[in-house]
């Protein structure tokens, strides 16, 4: 798995010593206020939850810490989840640490790994489905270029309640300006 660049960023592959940093993140309530999986409970939960991205023999499930260039600075995660070949298509993921939010890296880093999926892995369409109370990931993907194509009603398990989901998507035909 390569890593990504952008202008501030670096994606780097997850490898198991970055498993600290993401529990440390999954553990801030805010972080996890939109998170279908919640708080994990230790840090043996967060490892078994990345430990897929490990196992060199599968190929569908990729994920990158997201790192500051200037001084590799970890603040955050983004992966995919590829479907059967044949579709050519991959469903997005991402989290940011809170003193990161609001400041364009998310968007940075959904456009790197848009350019990732076409250019690099041959994709037709990245997907990402998003809690419709969560307005920051909304713009972050809209930013991004991505489609609001539809609605899926009460498809999230968040907090003990069913919450309705937007689903987004962008094709590589797709005009992209970055």
């Amino acid at each position: 798995m390569n890593i990504i660049e952008t202008r501030r960023l670096r994606l780097v592959p997850v490898v198991r010593t970055d498993i600290a940093d993401i529990h440390q993140m999954n553990s801030i309530p805010d972080v996890a206020r939109f998170n279908t999986i919640g708080i994990p409970g230790n840090i043996e939960v967060t490892e078994k939850m990345l430990e897929k991205l490990f196992d060199e023999k599968q190929s569908s499930t990729r994920g990158w810490t997201i790192r500051r260039q200037f001084d590799d600075q970890f603040i955050g995660v983004i992966g995919m989840n590829l479907a059967a070949e044949r579709f050519r298509m991959a469903e997005m993921h991402y989290s940011l640490l809170p003193d990161y939010w609001g400041q364009g890296y998310a968007t940075e880093a959904v456009r790197g790994l848009i350019g990732y999926a076409f250019e690099e892995l041959g994709l037709h369409r990245l997907e990402a489905g998003v809690a419709t109370g969560n307005l920051a990931s909304i713009r972050v993907l809209e930013k991004a270029g991505m489609t609001r194509e539809g609605l899926k009603r009460k498809i999230l398990p968040i907090r003990g309640t069913w919450v309705d989901n937007f689903h987004y998507a962008i094709l590589d035909e797709d005009e992209r300006d970055y």
